[in-house]
């Protein structure tokens, strides 16, 4: 089945929608993207490797989406490349986001402590003839 788009976009707006979710959907870049949130200066990269561990090619990669979908900036300043978050908006999304994780595990302990208040079971005995 085709998706269909409202007509008269010649990219519709769904699809930057997706991509952005894209840009999100891996832990490393998410990680990198809380570096950069909590930090109240622009990150270098190498402190960025030096938090998360990360091997530098990887990092290249993954930062590379972020720009590529227009998360991040860097800047280059002598050897160095600093990046910070394109909106201020994107801490708060990240928020949001640990906000639905927190809810969701929360429900899932409820789930799991209502389990223990089920009656107990017992085993039967089966014989083998």
């Amino acid at each position: 089945m085709a998706t269909t788009y409202p007509p008269g976009s010649a990219r519709p707006l769904y699809e930057i929608k997706a991509n952005l979710f894209k840009a999100l959907a891996h832990p490393a870049r998410i990680r990198i993207l809380e570096i950069l949130t909590s930090a109240e200066r622009p990150v270098p990269v190498s402190e960025i490797l030096s938090i998360t561990g990360i091997e530098a090619t990887l990092m290249s990669q993954h930062l590379a989406v972020l720009k590529r979908h227009r998360v991040v900036a860097g800047e280059r300043v002598g050897n160095a490349v600093f990046y910070t978050p394109t909106h201020p908006l994107i801490a708060e999304l990240l928020l949001i986001a640990r906000t639905f994780l927190t809810d969701t595990l929360a429900a899932d302990q409820d789930q799991l402590a209502a389990v223990e208040t089920l009656p107990p079971l017992r085993r039967t005995a089966t014989t083998a003839e």
